[in-house]
Order: structure tokens, then C-alpha cells, then sequence
């Protein structure tokens, strides 16, 4: 069977597209965000399949990085809103992966939502609109994801985007602490959605 991806709305403010789905909008940095996802990112349970909770200062500065490289290249980490709700409840999108490891340079899907915004299928729903924006409009070939093995809840969203697990390709990560290795990686290819009927 292959994975269901429907393509988000696609509007562009300025050069930089913005995406929505059913419940959700993936859009530009504001000054607002930077706030609550400091909030996020020092929540020792958000942060546990992470090196470790992030300070006020890294938090903005990892902000910062985001998005510039949104405004750079018109795609990346997407601030993430709820239609008629909590205007930021943390980011998902596409990343470069250019660190040290057999499958990179990568493009991987990624998310982090605050924890009172998990179990809605919120980071599901953002990322099948990533991915699809990463084939339909970027033209990729394939997508990647990773994580530590204990982190259950992203492996669930990665396979509910049809993405496949091949314990061959579980890597070390040379950014994260020993505790975190070896990292799982998720592969989803162009091919195997090609035709797919559920797709507009």
C-alpha cells in the first residue's frame, strides 16, 4: 500500500511559501514564536531524545538559524499554527542534513511541537504536507528521518508517512552523545508514492 500524502495549500508570502493543511498552518517566523518555543525546548520531556533542553539563548539562536534559511532558500523548518487556535506550537519541515554519515548530504522531514499539542496527529498532518511539498515542488527523490531508537513517537509519525526502517542503515549521529546512538534512519522515496491515487 503506498503512503498517503496530500498536498497542503500552497500560498507565497513574499518569496517564501507557506503551507496549510485541514487544522494547521506551516508558515514564516514571527517575534511572537521565539517565546514559546524557548518554552518547549527547556521541557526535559520534549527534549529527551535530545542531547539536552536548550537555554533561552541557544533556543533563539537555533531560532535565528531556522529562519534564515527560510529566507534564503524559501523552504525549512516551518513554524507551525493551528487554524483558529495557538498561533505557534513549535516547527515542522524539511532540513539539509550535512553532517558526517553514509546517507548524507540528505534532505530529512522533521518536527517539534510543544507537549501539550502532542497525540492531535498535528506533527503527522504538517509533515505529510512537508514531504509533499519536498517531491512536488522541490523535485526530490528522497526523503530521510532519524531519531533515537526509544523515541517511539516520532518512529509512529514516520511510519505513518509510509516511510521504511532498514536496521542496516541505523548510523551513529556524530552530534549527539552515545546515550542517543545508534540513530534509526526512515527512508521514503519518490517512487513509492508515485501514482498514488489519494493524491490530487
Amino acid at each position: 500500500m503506498k503512503p498517503r500524502l496530500v498536498k497542503a495549500g500552497l500560498t507565497t508570502i513574499g518569496a517564501v511559501p507557506e503551507l496549510s493543511t485541514a487544522r494547521l498552518v506551516l508558515r514564516r517566523w514571527r517575534d511572537s514564536d521565539l517565546g514559546p518555543f524557548a518554552a518547549l525546548n527547556a521541557d526535559p520531556e520534549v527534549m529527551r531524545h535530545f542531547p539536552a533542553p536548550m537555554s533561552r539563548e541557544e533556543s533563539d539562536s537555533f531560532a535565528h538559524m531556522v529562519r534564515e534559511t527560510i529566507d534564503r532558500q524559501g523552504w525549512g523548518l516551518w513554524a507551525v499554527g493551528v487554524t483558529g487556535g495557538p498561533p505557534y506550537i513549535g516547527f515542522v519541515g524539511l532540513n539539509t542534513a550535512r553532517f558526517d554519515a553514509p546517507f548524507t548530504p540528505a534532505v530529512e522531514v522533521g518536527w517539534r511541537l510543544a507537549r501539550d499539542h502532542w497525540g492531535h496527529g498535528y506533527a503527522t498532518e504538517a509533515a505529510r504536507a512537508a514531504v509533499a511539498f519536498g517531491f512536488d515542488e522541490l523535485h526530490l527523490e528522497e526523503i530521510v528521518s532519524f531519531t533515537a531508537p526509544a523515541n517511539e513517537r516520532s518512529r509512529r509519525v514516520m511510519e505513518r508517512l509510509g516511510m521504511t526502517h532498514d536496521p542496516l542503515d541505523d548510523f551513529d549521529h556524530p552530534r549527539v552523545p552515545d546515550r542517543l546512538n545508534p540513530h534509526v534512519l526512515y527512508r521514503l522515496k519518490r517512487a513509492e508514492i508515485a501514482g498514488d491515487p489519494d493524491r490530487p
